[in-house]
């Protein structure tokens, strides 16, 4: 039993020390959204980066010095790999090679609502095989509570390793936000909870040399549940809004005047805006885990369920108000040609992830009408088996357009120059709020 503390004991210190000292070397499986900037941050911190994916063409483009992530600059991928801190791979025989295994994989749900972890099954599959002693394994991904303790630790205590004396795991949410210019992943406070005491201290001291902040929690569960209390806060809120943008069209009230009216009182409120719905990985679906998990437990989460049902049916409002609009110009919604505006699920960035914008395309397309659609960051969408690609603006060609529905407020398209040469513009995001004059009475507002 001595020996066994004294092995705990020298593996952990001689961990923390490598950390310290920048010779850990970090392993980063996953490398999008959250892997790629989280990978950046341990080389540019003078830590040697080992990024697998699965995709091919996300290690080719970071071995060819590019970025294919926009919050990522292309000069500090290649800044990183010329300074021999940053190597990507798809061969997950090189996770021998590291200290630190850090997992950020997708977390999707199935058709049935239920949560997705193949992705999360799948890295640890390879860990095992290839895992020597003396690793901390972190897991990133959005998943519901238990998830580290339950499915991942039971996987890494196969063929005779045991936590603390042959490896340490931990929890830590992502708290990604693409496109957000003011917090970038080193300016966001961590969370982190290990499965034991040992786990949460070196996976801290890890994070505490990127990181500003990072905040400990007792355990791997609270860690996970964190992330699903933040996206459901914002789910509920978002669609508490949705719901209050429906009202003041029936009262015919302008929402995003009340909002900014509202958002002048100093305490007790907290902005949040409508819009088409919501997109990406994680409003859209972590509250669905934690619903989900709640329901194992005999509990139903009745504010969630009600926020995910006024978001998902913002898209069929959208195209309902097109259609209304439409009818009073004595002009059906079949045959009409509409041009979407941006087609990401958030302004200034690349990612269609469970964008609404796409929901809206599709249902217009069943509806008879002609889609097309711009967006600076996309050159093209599958939809039912069809290519889409964005347009060129010109005038010509927007001189042909019957609706333009701002789907997404993108930063870099000069909405003057489109509200000039549109006939009738629906703005779903408040992109053209501030806009007076003649010009207002060609928009209509969600």
């Amino acid at each position: 039993m001595a020996r066994a503390k004294k092995s705990i004991k020298g593996f952990k210190g001689d961990l923390q020390r490598r950390i310290v000292s920048r010779k850990a070397k970090v392993g980063v499986i996953g490398l999008g959204y959250v892997g790629l900037p989280l990978a950046i941050e341990f080389a540019e911190a003078g830590f040697t980066v080992m990024g697998i994916d699965i995709d091919k063409r996300r290690v080719n483009s970071i071995r060819r010095k590019e970025t294919y992530i926009t919050d990522v600059l292309a000069e500090r991928v290649a800044n990183a790999v010329d300074r021999r801190r940053l190597f990507a791979t798809t061969d997950y025989k090189k996770i021998g090679d590291v200290d630190v295994i850090v997992i950020c994989v997708p977390t999707p749900l199935r058709k049935t609502k239920e949560p997705d972890i193949s992705f999360i099954i799948k890295a640890v599959e390879e860990i095992v095989k290839y895992k020597r002693r003396g690793q901390l394994i972190i897991l990133e991904s959005t998943t519901y509570p238990g998830t580290t303790e339950e499915v991942v630790l039971p996987m890494l205590s196969s063929k005779g390793m045991s936590l603390n004396k042959d490896f340490l795991l931990a929890f830590s949410p992502e708290r990604v936000d693409p496109g957000n210019k003011s917090f970038k992943t080193k300016d966001i406070p961590k969370v982190v909870g290990g499965v034991s005491k040992s786990s949460t201290d070196v996976a801290a001291l890890l994070y505490n040399q990127i990181i500003r902040r990072v905040m400990r929690v007792s355990s791997s569960r609270v860690a996970e549940l964190v992330k699903l209390l933040e996206n459901t806060f914002r789910s509920v809120n978002i669609g508490l809004v949705n719901e209050f943008a429906l009202l003041c069209d029936k009262l015919s009230i302008d929402v995003w005047e009340v909002i900014e009216a509202a958002k002048s009182k100093p305490f007790g409120f907290m902005p949040f805006y409508p819009g088409p719905g919501i997109g990406g990985h994680c409003i859209n679906i972590d509250p669905l885990y934690l619903s989900w998990k709640a329901r194992l437990h005999g509990f139903e989460t009745r504010f969630i369920e009600l926020a995910q049902e006024v978001n998902m049916y913002m898209p069929r409002y959208v195209v309902e108000r097109v259609r209304r609009k439409l009818n009073e110009k004595k002009m059906p919604l079949k045959g009409s040609r509409i041009l979407i505006m941006g087609i990401a699920y958030k302004k200034d960035v690349n990612d269609t992830r469970e964008s609404p914008a796409i929901d809206i395309i599709k249902m217009l397309i069943n509806e008879g009408a002609a889609v097309f659609f711009h967006d600076p960051y996309i050159n093209k969408l599958k939809i039912n088996g069809a290519t889409l690609k964005s347009k060129l603006l010109n005038k010509k060609f927007l001189k042909t357009i019957d609706c333009t529905i701002i789907a997404t407020d993108h930063s870099s398209i000069d909405y003057k120059e489109l509200l000039k040469n549109s006939s009738f513009i629906f703005d779903v995001r408040g992109a053209l709020r501030k806009i007076k004059g003649a010009h207002a009475k060609k928009i209509m507002k969600l």
